[in-house]
């Protein structure tokens, strides 16, 4: 069995009607590029938004790594998630393995998460793989912000990559205190000017 398949080599807990539930907690709570049949504010504990994957393609370089989003151990995290239909499942589930593992950093696992209406369902989650070699750890805000200033890669500037986060986060009435705190640090630092951020509707590169 090859890495990927190890990674990928997951039982699906289907609904009992079939449907499989899908938690986001970047890109995917905006441009999920599929369809669900029900789509919820949903909040899974143990785990945090954090930059804590090495980038070395698109928000950086080998010479000088970026970092990218993943899935931190400790606190929670708020997101959303989907119900697929079974009949969608394999198709959806090719597709996000395509689109989260290019470079295999992320492991999959279910995991029970709470949706807003009270109901507590599981989901599949991309977790964080700590053994990969791109994983950067458990880093401080400030070295966080040490990594992402300055950083670009084929996709543009890691800080474009942040300020679009927090301005989806803001547009899904999220307050991840983090995030804000990381884009006024990565900021500074790349303006000179403490406290001041770039405008929160900057696109991805």
């Amino acid at each position: 069995m090859s890495v990927t398949e190890a990674k990928t080599a997951v039982q699906p807990e289907a609904m009992a009607d079939g449907s499989c539930w899908v938690f986001g907690y970047g890109s995917l709570m905006w441009r999920p590029g599929f369809a669900a049949l029900e789509r919820r504010r949903a909040r899974l504990q143990g785990r945090r938004r954090a930059f804590c994957i090495y980038s070395v393609h698109h928000r950086g370089v080998p010479g000088r790594k970026g970092l990218v989003l993943g899935l931190a151990q400790g606190g929670e995290v708020l997101g959303a998630a989907y119900r697929i239909a079974a009949a969608d499942w394999e198709a959806v589930h090719a597709y996000l393995v395509e689109r989260e593992q290019p470079t295999e950093t992320y492991v999959e696992a279910w995991r029970g998460v709470e949706l807003d209406d009270g109901r507590r369902v599981p989901a599949l989650v991309f977790l964080s793989d700590e053994s990969h070699p791109q994983w950067a750890g458990d880093l401080t805000l400030d070295r966080q912000a040490e990594l992402i200033a300055g950083a670009s890669g084929l996709s543009g500037r890691n800080i474009d990559y942040l300020a679009d986060l927090v301005a989806h986060l803001r547009n899904e009435g999220i307050a991840d205190a983090a995030m804000e705190r990381l884009l006024v640090m990565v900021s500074a630092r790349e303006s000179g000017s403490p406290g001041e951020s770039p405008s929160a509707g900057t696109v991805l590169g």
